[in-house]
């Protein structure tokens, strides 16, 4: 378990000031056993479902792109509308399934190695990330 201490300490490194509210989705965020994959609006929900204090989805909003800025979590666009954040900012890659809007981690191992002809210059490969789109 995460202290309160903790996401007070989380909140003022990304330069926010450590509201009930934003408490409260550090609590929903950080405060589990497994990495988490959300969308704004699930980030939402779940802060509404979860908790006493509602937080507006402008908090919600500002509260997570300071996180990803600070590195706190990952950013996983899926297409032009649709855009994840995981609570596991380690390099890794993805399955999406398509008809139920579900994130599910693919561990490194289970992806052959991955050989880029292409390269650009002045810049260098940063990670490779593979996101696999499941549909039935």
């Amino acid at each position: 378990m995460i202290s309160k201490t903790e996401f007070i300490q989380k909140l003022r490194n990304s330069s926010l000031r450590p509201t009930k509210q934003r408490i409260d989705i550090c609590d929903v965020l950080f405060n589990r056993e497994k990495t988490f994959h959300f969308t704004i609006n699930d980030l939402f929900n779940l802060v509404k479902e979860r908790k006493d204090q509602k937080a507006s989805l402008a908090t919600i909003y500002n509260t997570v792109h300071a996180f990803h800025k600070k590195g706190y979590l990952k950013e996983i666009p899926i297409n032009s509308n649709q855009t994840y954040f995981d609570t596991n900012v380690t390099d890794h890659h993805h399955f999406f399934d398509v008809k139920e809007e579900r994130l599910i981690d693919l561990k490194n191992e289970d992806v052959g190695p991955i050989d880029i002809q292409k390269s650009i210059p002045g810049k260098k490969i940063k990670s490779v990330e593979v996101l696999v789109k499941l549909e039935d």
